[in-house]
């Protein structure tokens, strides 16, 4: 049984891990946003009315100190707010006692918050305003809910999104854009999807639980993926690029013939060769793909063919950190560069199982 003192120690949270600089961002970002919000409604509505509401504070908090959080984006606070304030309004008007005006207010507004995906804990605070605010809330009307709970939530996240711009912050969030996964244009999933944890597991978690995670699922993907790549490098090492790549790397030039690359791939036995320029720095590469697609057609340079747009990586690169490239984007080889696109290996299918191979096999030998 838990001693009394254990259960008190319970109340007390544990360390946030966020580091100085976001701490210090979180303040003056709030600062900046919310005198820039008062100064502006105040220079448009005049002091004569109601030109600032209080839980503006609160989303300053959301925009600024958790700009990640599902509750502090755009639609959270514009649509949270302003619903919110139009709520609390028809409460207080349709309802004479205030106590429960306000208590309802607050409830109801949770309520279609949830249901409209504006979920904005302010709002809260937005309806019980416009219940208790006094006569020159109440002389506003609906109106209250448009100037200045409206014009306050539009401006704040204005300088939100200027702010953490600036400061290079992920705001709005946005759904990472992953490569196509069915590569082959197949039913099967890519193979990183057919073991670990996958996004449809993730969500029916989510959904088993049916409760509001202050976190998006992108960034609970990303997390889970980082601390999969973590105990990768625990139980097979820090494998980098230079220590398994292949250096004695056959590369092409633009103008070169398709005739003479196929004739480099057929002696050499490779299915790509990384194409460059003066300097060996990487212009692009050229794959057995890319001369199924020119065949019958020797005359054209590789220039012409070659895919342009290549996935690189740098030689300190840990390869697990690969792993997931080769499996979701269908690569079967990685050029590797120095900081200038030199060229100074390349990195295969076959060198990343071996080398992923031996790493566990040591680690076997190692545990007996």
């Amino acid at each position: 049984m838990p001693s009394l003192l254990d259960w008190l120690k319970t109340f007390w949270p544990a360390p946030l891990p966020v580091s100085l600089r976001e701490r210090t961002l979180s303040g003056i970002g709030a600062l900046l946003g919310l005198l820039a919000t008062e100064i502006v409604s105040r220079s448009v509505l005049g002091a004569s009315v109601p030109w600032f509401v209080a839980p503006m504070g609160a989303s300053a908090v959301l925009l600024f100190a958790v700009p990640a959080s599902p509750l502090a984006q755009p639609w959270s606070i514009v649509g949270g707010n302003l619903l919110s304030a139009l709520t609390g309004v028809a409460c207080a008007r349709w309802i004479d006692d205030p106590a429960l005006a306000a208590a309802l207010a607050a409830g109801l507004a949770i309520v279609l918050m949830f249901q409209l995906r504006c979920l904005h804990p302010p709002g809260g605070a937005v309806a019980l305003t416009a219940v208790i605010g006094g006569p020159e809330v109440e002389a506003l009307g609906f109106g209250f809910a448009l100037v200045p709970v409206l014009l306050n939530s539009l401006l704040l996240l204005l300088i939100a999104l200027l702010f953490n711009a600036a400061m290079r912050r992920r705001y709005p969030q946005r759904i990472a854009e992953k490569p196509a996964a069915r590569t082959h244009h197949t039913a099967d999933r890519p193979p990183s999807d057919r073991l670990g944890v996958r996004p449809d597991d993730l969500q029916a978690v989510l959904e088993e639980r049916g409760e509001m995670i202050d976190i998006s699922r992108a960034d609970l993907e990303e997390i889970l993926l980082a601390a999969e790549q973590r105990a990768w490098r625990r139980r097979f090492g820090d494998l980098r690029c230079a220590d398994v790549m292949s250096r004695d790397v056959v590369t092409i030039t633009p103008d070169a013939t398709l005739e003479v690359a196929w004739s480099q791939l057929a002696h050499h036995r490779v299915e790509a060769l990384p194409v460059v320029q003066a300097g060996e720095r990487l212009v692009g590469i050229i794959t057995l793909h890319d001369f199924l697609i020119a065949q019958d057609m020797p005359w054209r340079t590789v220039g012409e063919v070659m895919t342009q747009d290549v996935f690189c990586a740098s030689p300190d690169r840990a390869i697990v950190e690969l792993v997931p490239v080769f499996s979701d984007r269908g690569l079967h080889q990685v050029p590797i560069v120095e900081a200038d696109r030199r060229v100074v290996g390349i990195l295969t299918q076959s060198d990343l199982v071996a080398a992923l191979f031996q790493a566990g096999l040591d680690q076997a030998l190692a545990g007996r």
